[in-house]
Protein backbone atom coordinates (compact mmCIF):
# COMPACT_ATOMS: atom_id res chain seq x y z
CA UNK A 1 0.00 0.00 0.00
CA UNK A 2 1.33 3.42 -0.91
CA UNK A 3 1.83 5.82 2.00
CA UNK A 4 -0.59 8.65 2.63
CA UNK A 5 0.57 12.03 1.29
CA UNK A 6 1.48 13.24 4.80
CA UNK A 7 3.55 10.11 5.44
CA UNK A 8 5.25 10.41 2.08
CA UNK A 9 6.15 14.04 2.67
CA UNK A 10 7.46 13.13 6.12
CA UNK A 11 9.69 10.52 4.44
CA UNK A 12 10.95 13.10 1.98
CA UNK A 13 11.72 15.57 4.75
CA UNK A 14 13.54 12.96 6.81
CA UNK A 15 15.70 11.87 3.86
CA UNK A 16 16.56 15.44 2.90
CA UNK A 17 17.48 16.33 6.47
CA UNK A 18 19.64 13.23 6.77
CA UNK A 19 21.46 13.64 3.45
CA UNK A 20 21.49 17.40 3.01
CA UNK A 21 20.39 17.20 -0.63
CA UNK A 22 19.01 14.62 -3.01
CA UNK A 23 18.17 14.40 -6.70
CA UNK A 24 14.44 14.39 -7.40
CA UNK A 25 14.71 11.56 -9.93
CA UNK A 26 16.63 9.37 -7.47
CA UNK A 27 14.18 10.14 -4.68
CA UNK A 28 11.16 9.24 -6.81
CA UNK A 29 12.72 5.88 -7.63
CA UNK A 30 13.64 5.23 -4.00
CA UNK A 31 10.13 6.03 -2.74
CA UNK A 32 8.43 4.19 -5.59
CA UNK A 33 6.33 7.16 -6.71
CA UNK A 34 6.00 8.94 -10.03
CA UNK A 35 8.06 12.09 -10.63
CA UNK A 36 4.81 14.04 -11.09
CA UNK A 37 3.52 12.97 -7.66
CA UNK A 38 6.84 13.77 -6.04
CA UNK A 39 7.00 17.20 -7.68
CA UNK A 40 3.58 18.02 -6.21
CA UNK A 41 4.87 17.05 -2.77
CA UNK A 42 8.01 19.13 -3.27
CA UNK A 43 6.01 22.18 -4.36
CA UNK A 44 3.83 21.96 -1.25
CA UNK A 45 6.81 21.42 1.06
CA UNK A 46 8.77 24.27 -0.48
CA UNK A 47 5.80 26.60 -0.05
CA UNK A 48 5.76 25.69 3.66
CA UNK A 49 9.46 26.48 3.90
CA UNK A 50 10.44 22.92 4.79
CA UNK A 51 12.88 22.33 1.93
CA UNK A 52 14.73 24.27 -0.72
CA UNK A 53 14.56 23.25 -4.35
CA UNK A 54 16.79 23.92 -7.32
CA UNK A 55 16.92 22.40 -10.79
CA UNK A 56 16.37 18.68 -10.25
CA UNK A 57 17.60 18.76 -6.64
CA UNK A 58 16.01 19.44 -3.26
CA UNK A 59 17.95 20.29 -0.11
CA UNK A 60 17.36 21.06 3.53
CA UNK A 61 17.15 24.63 4.79
CA UNK A 62 20.07 25.01 7.14
CA UNK A 63 19.38 26.22 10.64
CA UNK A 64 15.59 26.18 10.30
CA UNK A 65 13.22 23.68 11.81
CA UNK A 66 10.14 24.34 9.67
CA UNK A 67 6.62 24.39 11.06
CA UNK A 68 3.58 24.34 8.78
CA UNK A 69 1.69 27.65 8.90
CA UNK A 70 -1.52 25.86 9.84
CA UNK A 71 -0.07 24.57 13.13
CA UNK A 72 -1.10 26.39 16.29
CA UNK A 73 1.71 28.36 17.88
CA UNK A 74 2.64 31.66 19.45
CA UNK A 75 1.52 34.33 16.95
CA UNK A 76 4.93 35.96 17.22
CA UNK A 77 6.93 32.78 16.69
CA UNK A 78 8.91 32.10 13.51
CA UNK A 79 9.27 28.81 11.67
CA UNK A 80 12.32 28.09 13.83
CA UNK A 81 10.12 28.16 16.93
CA UNK A 82 12.02 31.10 18.44
CA UNK A 83 10.25 34.20 19.71
CA UNK A 84 11.48 37.02 17.49
CA UNK A 85 12.67 40.47 18.46
CA UNK A 86 12.76 42.00 14.99
CA UNK A 87 11.23 45.33 13.92
CA UNK A 88 8.07 43.53 12.75
CA UNK A 89 7.54 41.56 15.96
CA UNK A 90 3.87 40.83 16.52
CA UNK A 91 2.73 41.95 13.07
CA UNK A 92 0.58 39.69 10.93
CA UNK A 93 1.06 39.87 7.16
CA UNK A 94 -1.77 38.52 5.02
CA UNK A 95 -0.93 37.18 1.57
CA UNK A 96 -3.57 36.43 -1.07
CA UNK A 97 -2.30 34.32 -3.98
CA UNK A 98 -3.95 32.04 -6.54
CA UNK A 99 -2.10 28.95 -5.28
CA UNK A 100 0.92 27.83 -3.28
CA UNK A 101 1.90 25.44 -6.06
CA UNK A 102 3.90 25.86 -9.26
CA UNK A 103 4.88 29.53 -9.82
CA UNK A 104 3.63 30.92 -6.52
CA UNK A 105 5.37 28.41 -4.27
CA UNK A 106 8.61 30.39 -4.61
CA UNK A 107 6.84 33.74 -4.30
CA UNK A 108 5.27 32.66 -1.00
CA UNK A 109 8.55 31.23 0.28
CA UNK A 110 10.39 34.46 -0.48
CA UNK A 111 7.78 36.47 1.40
CA UNK A 112 7.70 34.05 4.32
CA UNK A 113 11.45 34.13 4.83
CA UNK A 114 11.48 37.92 5.05
CA UNK A 115 8.38 38.15 7.23
CA UNK A 116 9.64 35.62 9.77
CA UNK A 117 13.15 37.08 9.80
CA UNK A 118 11.57 40.38 10.89
CA UNK A 119 9.64 38.68 13.67
CA UNK A 120 6.25 38.87 11.99
CA UNK A 121 3.89 36.08 10.93
CA UNK A 122 2.59 35.26 7.43
CA UNK A 123 -0.94 34.00 6.84
CA UNK A 124 -2.08 32.90 3.38
CA UNK A 125 -5.39 32.96 1.54
CA UNK A 126 -5.84 31.03 -1.72
CA UNK A 127 -8.15 32.05 -4.57
CA UNK A 128 -7.65 29.26 -7.16
CA UNK A 129 -8.48 32.00 -9.70
CA UNK A 130 -12.16 31.83 -8.71
CA UNK A 131 -14.12 35.02 -9.53
CA UNK A 132 -14.46 37.27 -6.48
CA UNK A 133 -12.42 34.96 -4.28
CA UNK A 134 -9.54 37.45 -4.07
CA UNK A 135 -11.72 39.94 -2.20
CA UNK A 136 -13.25 37.20 -0.07
CA UNK A 137 -9.82 36.01 1.03
CA UNK A 138 -8.57 39.54 1.64
CA UNK A 139 -11.57 40.29 3.84
CA UNK A 140 -11.07 37.03 5.72
CA UNK A 141 -7.41 37.75 6.46
CA UNK A 142 -8.24 41.27 7.60
CA UNK A 143 -11.00 39.96 9.86
CA UNK A 144 -8.49 37.65 11.55
CA UNK A 145 -6.04 40.45 12.29
CA UNK A 146 -3.78 41.03 9.27
CA UNK A 147 -1.95 44.34 9.61
CA UNK A 148 -1.09 44.55 5.91
CA UNK A 149 -1.70 42.66 2.68
CA UNK A 150 0.40 41.18 -0.11
CA UNK A 151 -2.18 40.87 -2.83
CA UNK A 152 -2.32 39.04 -6.17
CA UNK A 153 -5.81 39.84 -7.49
CA UNK A 154 -7.57 37.60 -10.01
CA UNK A 155 -7.01 39.96 -12.92
CA UNK A 156 -7.12 37.75 -16.00
CA UNK A 157 -4.82 39.97 -18.06
CA UNK A 158 -2.38 40.56 -15.18
CA UNK A 159 -3.47 44.20 -15.18
CA UNK A 160 -6.78 45.53 -13.94
CA UNK A 161 -9.41 46.12 -16.62
CA UNK A 162 -11.61 49.24 -16.42
CA UNK A 163 -13.92 48.91 -13.45
CA UNK A 164 -12.09 45.84 -12.15
CA UNK A 165 -10.53 45.60 -8.71
CA UNK A 166 -11.18 49.13 -7.45
CA UNK A 167 -11.69 47.62 -3.99
CA UNK A 168 -7.95 46.96 -3.72
CA UNK A 169 -7.38 50.72 -3.34
CA UNK A 170 -10.03 51.05 -0.64
CA UNK A 171 -8.49 48.71 1.94
CA UNK A 172 -7.77 50.15 5.38
CA UNK A 173 -4.30 48.62 5.67
CA UNK A 174 -1.07 49.04 3.67
CA UNK A 175 -1.25 46.87 0.57
CA UNK A 176 1.37 45.75 -1.96
CA UNK A 177 0.35 44.23 -5.28
CA UNK A 178 2.39 41.13 -6.17
CA UNK A 179 2.85 40.15 -9.85
CA UNK A 180 -0.04 42.42 -10.79
CA UNK A 181 -0.34 46.00 -12.05
CA UNK A 182 -3.04 48.62 -12.43
CA UNK A 183 -2.92 51.00 -15.40
CA UNK A 184 -2.62 54.77 -14.99
CA UNK A 185 -5.92 56.26 -13.92
CA UNK A 186 -7.10 53.10 -12.19
CA UNK A 187 -7.74 53.52 -8.44
CA UNK A 188 -5.12 50.86 -7.65
CA UNK A 189 -2.43 52.51 -9.80
CA UNK A 190 -1.17 54.31 -6.71
CA UNK A 191 -0.55 51.14 -4.71
CA UNK A 192 2.94 49.80 -4.13
CA UNK A 193 3.68 46.84 -6.39
CA UNK A 194 6.47 44.36 -7.04
CA UNK A 195 6.47 42.20 -10.14
CA UNK A 196 8.59 40.39 -12.69
CA UNK A 197 9.34 42.26 -15.91
CA UNK A 198 7.89 39.58 -18.17
CA UNK A 199 8.26 41.75 -21.26
CA UNK A 200 11.99 41.90 -20.67
CA UNK A 201 12.07 38.14 -20.13
CA UNK A 202 10.40 37.47 -23.47
CA UNK A 203 12.69 39.93 -25.24
CA UNK A 204 15.69 38.26 -23.64
CA UNK A 205 14.65 34.91 -25.13
CA UNK A 206 14.17 36.45 -28.59
CA UNK A 207 17.56 38.16 -28.40
CA UNK A 208 19.27 34.89 -27.51
CA UNK A 209 17.57 32.97 -30.31
CA UNK A 210 18.37 35.71 -32.82
CA UNK A 211 21.99 35.55 -31.66
CA UNK A 212 21.94 31.85 -32.54
CA UNK A 213 20.97 32.75 -36.10
CA UNK A 214 17.20 32.29 -35.96
CA UNK A 215 15.39 34.87 -38.08
CA UNK A 216 11.78 33.76 -37.65
CA UNK A 217 10.64 32.97 -34.12
CA UNK A 218 7.16 32.06 -32.84
CA UNK A 219 5.53 32.68 -29.48
CA UNK A 220 3.04 30.14 -28.10
CA UNK A 221 1.09 30.73 -24.91
CA UNK A 222 -2.32 29.99 -23.52
CA UNK A 223 -4.08 33.07 -22.14
CA UNK A 224 -2.72 33.72 -18.64
CA UNK A 225 -2.08 36.85 -16.56
CA UNK A 226 1.48 36.74 -17.93
CA UNK A 227 0.61 36.54 -21.63
CA UNK A 228 0.01 40.24 -22.40
CA UNK A 229 3.45 41.24 -21.13
CA UNK A 230 5.13 38.34 -22.88
CA UNK A 231 3.46 39.41 -26.10
CA UNK A 232 4.59 43.01 -25.62
CA UNK A 233 8.22 42.07 -25.05
CA UNK A 234 8.22 39.50 -27.83
CA UNK A 235 6.81 41.89 -30.42
CA UNK A 236 9.14 44.71 -29.36
CA UNK A 237 12.20 42.46 -29.67
CA UNK A 238 11.12 41.09 -33.07
CA UNK A 239 10.74 44.65 -34.36
CA UNK A 240 13.92 45.99 -32.75
CA UNK A 241 16.05 43.15 -34.12
CA UNK A 242 14.54 43.35 -37.59
CA UNK A 243 13.36 39.75 -37.52
CA UNK A 244 10.74 38.35 -39.84
CA UNK A 245 7.38 38.29 -38.04
CA UNK A 246 5.95 34.84 -37.28
CA UNK A 247 2.99 33.52 -39.26
CA UNK A 248 -0.38 34.84 -38.07
CA UNK A 249 -2.56 32.73 -35.84
CA UNK A 250 -5.16 30.98 -38.06
CA UNK A 251 -8.51 32.70 -38.23
CA UNK A 252 -7.40 35.76 -36.27
CA UNK A 253 -8.57 39.14 -37.48
CA UNK A 254 -6.30 42.16 -37.50
CA UNK A 255 -2.79 42.24 -36.20
CA UNK A 256 -0.87 42.82 -33.04
CA UNK A 257 1.63 45.62 -32.56
CA UNK A 258 2.44 47.63 -35.64
CA UNK A 259 4.88 45.76 -37.80
CA UNK A 260 4.97 42.75 -35.56
CA UNK A 261 3.01 40.51 -37.87
CA UNK A 262 1.56 38.70 -34.89
CA UNK A 263 -2.12 38.39 -35.62
CA UNK A 264 -5.18 38.79 -33.48
CA UNK A 265 -4.27 38.45 -29.83
CA UNK A 266 -0.66 38.28 -30.93
CA UNK A 267 0.18 34.87 -29.53
CA UNK A 268 -0.37 31.35 -30.84
CA UNK A 269 -2.88 29.66 -28.55
CA UNK A 270 -3.74 32.76 -26.55
CA UNK A 271 -7.39 32.90 -27.44
CA UNK A 272 -8.16 34.77 -30.64
CA UNK A 273 -11.77 35.40 -31.65
CA UNK A 274 -11.71 32.18 -33.65
CA UNK A 275 -10.90 30.27 -30.45
CA UNK A 276 -13.88 31.55 -28.48
CA UNK A 277 -15.70 28.70 -26.81
CA UNK A 278 -12.95 26.14 -27.41
CA UNK A 279 -11.84 23.95 -24.54
CA UNK A 280 -8.30 24.11 -23.19
CA UNK A 281 -7.59 20.79 -24.93
CA UNK A 282 -8.85 22.15 -28.25
CA UNK A 283 -6.76 25.31 -27.92
CA UNK A 284 -3.74 23.17 -27.09
CA UNK A 285 -4.36 21.10 -30.23
CA UNK A 286 -4.60 24.26 -32.32
CA UNK A 287 -1.31 25.48 -30.86
CA UNK A 288 0.30 22.20 -31.87
CA UNK A 289 -1.11 22.54 -35.41
CA UNK A 290 0.08 26.14 -35.60
CA UNK A 291 3.65 25.28 -34.58
CA UNK A 292 3.79 22.34 -36.99
CA UNK A 293 2.65 24.52 -39.88
CA UNK A 294 4.92 27.37 -38.81
CA UNK A 295 7.95 25.08 -39.00
CA UNK A 296 7.08 23.04 -42.09
CA UNK A 297 5.77 25.85 -44.27
CA UNK A 298 6.26 29.12 -42.41
CA UNK A 299 10.02 29.21 -41.98
CA UNK A 300 9.93 29.28 -38.17
CA UNK A 301 13.03 27.71 -36.61
CA UNK A 302 12.60 28.66 -32.93
CA UNK A 303 9.83 29.26 -30.42
CA UNK A 304 9.26 30.74 -26.99
CA UNK A 305 6.65 28.58 -25.25
CA UNK A 306 4.77 29.52 -22.11
CA UNK A 307 4.70 27.56 -19.88
CA UNK A 308 7.20 24.79 -19.08
CA UNK A 309 4.43 22.22 -18.73
CA UNK A 310 2.93 23.14 -22.10
CA UNK A 311 6.37 22.87 -23.71
CA UNK A 312 7.00 19.46 -22.15
CA UNK A 313 3.65 18.26 -23.50
CA UNK A 314 4.09 19.84 -26.94
CA UNK A 315 7.60 18.61 -27.73
CA UNK A 316 6.87 14.86 -28.02
CA UNK A 317 3.80 15.66 -30.11
CA UNK A 318 5.91 17.84 -32.41
CA UNK A 319 8.47 15.04 -32.70
CA UNK A 320 5.69 12.56 -33.51
CA UNK A 321 4.89 14.76 -36.50
CA UNK A 322 8.48 14.72 -37.67
CA UNK A 323 9.68 18.01 -36.17
CA UNK A 324 12.92 17.52 -34.29
CA UNK A 325 13.72 19.58 -31.20
CA UNK A 326 16.10 21.37 -31.22
CA UNK A 327 17.34 20.53 -34.74
CA UNK A 328 14.22 21.78 -36.54
CA UNK A 329 12.77 23.92 -33.76
CA UNK A 330 14.84 25.44 -30.96
CA UNK A 331 12.72 25.92 -27.85
CA UNK A 332 12.95 28.27 -24.89
CA UNK A 333 10.24 27.95 -22.26
CA UNK A 334 8.93 30.57 -19.86
CA UNK A 335 8.61 30.13 -16.06
CA UNK A 336 11.47 27.65 -15.44
CA UNK A 337 9.54 25.64 -12.90
CA UNK A 338 10.09 22.16 -14.37
CA UNK A 339 11.98 22.90 -17.60
CA UNK A 340 15.16 21.38 -16.20
CA UNK A 341 13.29 18.14 -15.41
CA UNK A 342 12.32 17.41 -19.02
CA UNK A 343 13.91 14.32 -20.57
CA UNK A 344 15.96 16.77 -22.63
CA UNK A 345 16.44 19.73 -20.25
CA UNK A 346 14.92 22.86 -21.75
CA UNK A 347 16.40 26.34 -21.80
CA UNK A 348 14.04 28.63 -19.93
CA UNK A 349 13.41 32.18 -18.79
CA UNK A 350 13.14 32.23 -15.00
CA UNK A 351 11.18 35.11 -13.46
CA UNK A 352 12.68 36.11 -10.08
CA UNK A 353 9.77 34.57 -8.16
CA UNK A 354 11.50 34.22 -4.80
CA UNK A 355 12.87 37.75 -4.94
CA UNK A 356 9.47 39.16 -5.93
CA UNK A 357 7.96 37.70 -2.76
CA UNK A 358 10.88 38.86 -0.64
CA UNK A 359 10.92 42.41 -2.00
CA UNK A 360 7.13 42.75 -1.69
CA UNK A 361 7.25 41.60 1.94
CA UNK A 362 10.16 43.94 2.69
CA UNK A 363 8.29 46.90 1.20
CA UNK A 364 5.12 46.12 3.14
CA UNK A 365 6.99 45.71 6.44
CA UNK A 366 8.75 49.02 5.87
CA UNK A 367 5.37 50.67 5.40
CA UNK A 368 4.19 49.15 8.67
CA UNK A 369 7.25 49.71 10.86
CA UNK A 370 8.90 52.95 9.69
CA UNK A 371 8.03 56.36 8.34
CA UNK A 372 7.96 54.77 4.88
CA UNK A 373 4.23 55.43 4.76
CA UNK A 374 5.17 59.04 4.10
CA UNK A 375 7.51 58.24 1.20
CA UNK A 376 6.51 57.94 -2.47
CA UNK A 377 4.86 54.71 -3.57
CA UNK A 378 7.05 52.26 -5.43
CA UNK A 379 6.52 50.29 -8.64
CA UNK A 380 9.28 47.69 -8.69
CA UNK A 381 9.96 45.46 -11.69
CA UNK A 382 12.60 42.74 -11.36
CA UNK A 383 14.33 41.25 -14.40
CA UNK A 384 14.02 37.53 -15.24
CA UNK A 385 17.09 35.40 -15.95
CA UNK A 386 17.62 33.17 -18.99
CA UNK A 387 18.94 29.71 -18.10
CA UNK A 388 20.55 28.02 -21.09
CA UNK A 389 20.34 24.23 -21.25
CA UNK A 390 20.27 21.63 -24.04
CA UNK A 391 17.63 23.25 -26.23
Amino acid sequence: MRPHVDQRQAQVLALVRARGSVRVADLAQELGVSPVTLRRDIEAMAARGEIQRMHGVISRIEGIRPVAPSLSRDPGATASGRSPAGPGAGLVIGMVVPTTEYYYAEVVRGAREVVEARGARLTVGLTRYLPGEDRTQADRLLSTGADGLLLTPNWAAGSAAPGEGAWTAELDVPTVLVERAAPPGHPAAGLDRVMSDHAHGAAQAVQHLAGQGHRRIALASQETPTTARLRSGFEAAVNALGLKPPPPWPGAAGSGAAGSGVAGSGVAGSGSASDAGLSVADRFARTLDYLCDAVTSGGVTAALIHSDTDAIMLIPRLQARGIRVPQDLAVITYDDEVAGLADVPLSAVAPPKHEVGARAATLLLERLTTAAHETPRQHVELLPHLNIRTT
